[in-house]
């Protein structure tokens, strides 16, 4: 428990205390988000929080490699080591990526790239998925040798690719892409205690640490926004670690259901109405929300509570046939959620008021 402690307590301070500075830094280089567009926010805003975040989390993760190894759980699985180096590189290359984007801005092409590299990185270091329980019996899909090597690296690539994409689709609102990931570290965290994988649990906890020690300079009204270097970070945080973790997909969909829905959903409405699934606009559920007449800590903290109730079901579950009908059942009820936002008329006052800034 000492050693918990210590890898969070490095994470948030040191994310504490260096957010102040990654805030002077963009306010600095013009790394800054104004209101206008999609923007509703008042002031210039930077958007270099992830440099924090970053910094904490690898330096927790860097005590528990350089500090006393009796200071920390055994680690019990030999390859723990080969996927702490893809973890850390992976972290660092997106990390490195979304900083350019938020100096040059790139397009989607560009950005769909620089994921597809990260998920190379991450197969070349073992954090693939190799296997998934199937929730109908207790054996694996294709049976003890897994998935054969070309799905392999097809449901890899597409689930560190969505992760990141959803994150970074969900960093709309101040204190929502760090709320929701702190909810799934926290989450996981408790899954590989009970399962007894004492040595990976250190991962999510320098994961929440360093995402609540972002919260406070991050919630309603936020002085500083984690931009595309903050947010592919932990969307590549967040898929490594549920492979690391021993393939707990399953929890982290069902924890993060409400958001990889909707981004499935801005996917098809956008391709239908032919536009780019990675344009930016104003029709994610939670801008939605908000443009109807729910203020933006109304909207944030129902999404904390909502991710925290299922990843509780997650924790309690133990049949994976219940897990997969929940997350079906589940699925089904936010296509309904975003049926019906899509069709409520925006509250005026605040369409004009946004309407009005967007003029002058």
């Amino acid at each position: 428990m000492v050693s918990f402690a210590l890898v969070f307590g490095v994470a948030f301070f040191l994310t504490l205390a260096l957010t102040p500075l990654a805030r002077w830094l963009g306010l600095r280089f013009n790394l800054a988000d104004r209101p206008g567009g999609r923007r509703a926010h008042k002031g210039v805003i930077p958007r270099l929080g992830g440099i924090a975040m970053y910094t904490g989390f690898m330096a927790a993760v860097l005590a528990t490699l350089l500090l006393p190894a009796e200071w920390f759980p055994p680690r019990l699985d030999p390859n723990e080591p080969i996927h702490l180096t893809g973890l850390l590189l992976g972290c660092t290359f997106v990390f490195l990526f979304g900083l350019l984007d938020d100096r040059f801005q790139f397009g989607h092409t560009p950005q769909y790239l620089a994921q597809f590299a990260a998920s190379l990185i991450a197969i070349a270091f073992t954090i693939f998925i190799k296997h998934v329980n199937n929730p109908f019996t207790d054996e694996f899909f294709f049976g003890p040798n897994g998935f054969p090597w070309p799905i392999v690296w097809v449901l890899t690539i597409f689930w560190f690719m969505g992760m990141m994409n959803t994150v970074n689709f969900l960093d709309g609102l101040d204190g929502l892409a760090a709320g929701v990931t702190a909810v799934v570290c926290a989450v996981v965290a408790i899954h590989m205690w009970r399962e007894g994988q004492h040595s990976v649990v250190l991962l999510p906890l320098a994961l929440l640490g360093a995402t609540l020690g972002f919260l406070p300079w991050n919630s309603h009204p936020a002085k500083i926004f984690m931009g595309s270097n903050g947010s592919y970070f932990l969307g590549f945080a967040l898929a490594a670690l549920g492979i690391i973790a021993g393939a707990k997909m399953a929890t982290m969909l069902l924890v993060l259901a409400l958001p990889i829905t909707d981004v499935a959903w801005l996917i098809w409405t956008r391709l239908r109405r032919g536009g780019v699934p990675a344009w930016n606009g104003r029709d994610h559920l939670h801008y939605r929300l908000v443009d109807i007449g729910f203020t933006q800590r109304q909207v944030v903290w129902g999404y904390y509570i909502f991710c925290a109730i299922f990843g509780v079901i997650a924790l309690v579950a133990s049949s994976r046939l219940f897990k997969l009908i929940t997350l079906l059942v589940l699925g089904g009820l936010m296509l309904l959620v975003l049926w019906w936002a899509s069709k409520q008329t925006p509250n005026l006052i605040n369409f004009n008021n946004r309407h009005r800034r967007k003029e002058r």
